[in-house]
């Protein structure tokens, strides 16, 4: 299709300007808020924080080390549009931390640090995802480790962050800066969702098209999830449709939204959030 090719090209220099956007925002958050001040956030950012006090070394470089193995594994579960999405984030967010590594701490006020530091970081981690990147692999494992186990991309990540915090407080920091570090995860995690306008980790989509198959056959190659067809009937037309219906994560919407629009812009695709789903074995991923 001669008209996808110039969208498809907009859309991906949007998505990467937003991701660079974002890995800024969360740049600032960290360097001028949160490290000065001892306080660290869960998941890769967090091990690097402690890493980078443990050895002195600088915060950036270990942003990038401790993210590769993760981006490996997107690359081979997840595609590698999602992995050049996310290495770009994980780049720029390491290139500018190192940058505003010597500017001043804005406060030196742990509350405060606290507070501003956690929403400016969760909103700017929230614009990436949005955006069909990532700046922490560790969401990576999570989803993929959710496929097969009853268990949520929330609740892995939170039993692997509270084990940083327990870490952090034994090894370089005091249990108040880890108990600040407990709010500041809690409050970035909560403007993650606001920022992407309280998406859940799941949801429901229903793609209606004059080209269903093909569609569904992008979906099945590049997201391996399983989908329902459902049967029904155009009101004005009286034509047959076939609908689809199919639920995903927050970081694979952005993925499916490219799938659609690159086969049949003109689509309808309803999206809603879901609380949650079980049965059918819809954590396991599809073969």
């Amino acid at each position: 299709m001669e008209g996808a090719k110039p969208f498809r090209l907009w859309t991906e220099i949007r998505q990467m300007f937003m991701i660079a956007v974002g890995a800024a925002i969360a740049a600032v958050g960290l360097e001028l808020f949160l490290v000065p001040n001892s306080i660290l956030d869960g998941g890769v950012i967090g091990l690097s924080i402690i890493a980078a006090k443990m050895t002195g070394m600088k915060l950036s470089l270990f942003i990038v080390l401790f993210n590769l193995p993760f981006l490996v594994i997107g690359f081979r579960k997840m595609g590698l549009r999602f992995v050049i999405h996310a290495l770009f984030g994980v780049l720029v967010l390491s290139g500018l931390t190192a940058w505003l590594h010597h500017v001043d701490a804005f406060t030196d006020d742990l509350f405060l640090a606290t507070i501003i530091g956690a929403v400016i970081l969760g909103t700017g981690v929230g614009l990436v995802i949005r955006s069909g990147g990532v700046l922490d692999g560790t969401e990576v494992i999570a989803i993929l480790v959710s496929r097969k186990k009853p268990v949520s991309v929330g609740q892995f990540i939170m039993v692997l962050n509270v084990f940083i915090f327990i870490l952090a407080a034994l090894l370089v920091f005091t249990w108040e800066t880890a108990m600040y570090s407990i709010i500041t995860y809690f409050i970035a995690y909560k403007m993650i969702d606001i920022v992407n306008e309280g998406l859940e980790e799941l949801k429901s989509v229903t793609i209606i098209s004059d080209v269903p198959d093909r569609i569904a056959e992008a979906i099945r190659e590049q997201l391996h999830r399983g989908m329902t067809f459902l049967h029904g009937e155009g009101a004005f037309s009286g034509e047959p449709k076939k609908i689809i219906y199919i639920i995903v994560s927050r970081l694979e919407l952005s993925t499916l939204r490219e799938i659609v629009n690159d086969i049949d812009p003109k689509a309808l695709v309803a999206i809603e959030n879901m609380a949650d789903v079980s049965g059918s074995n819809f954590r396991k991923k599809s073969q």
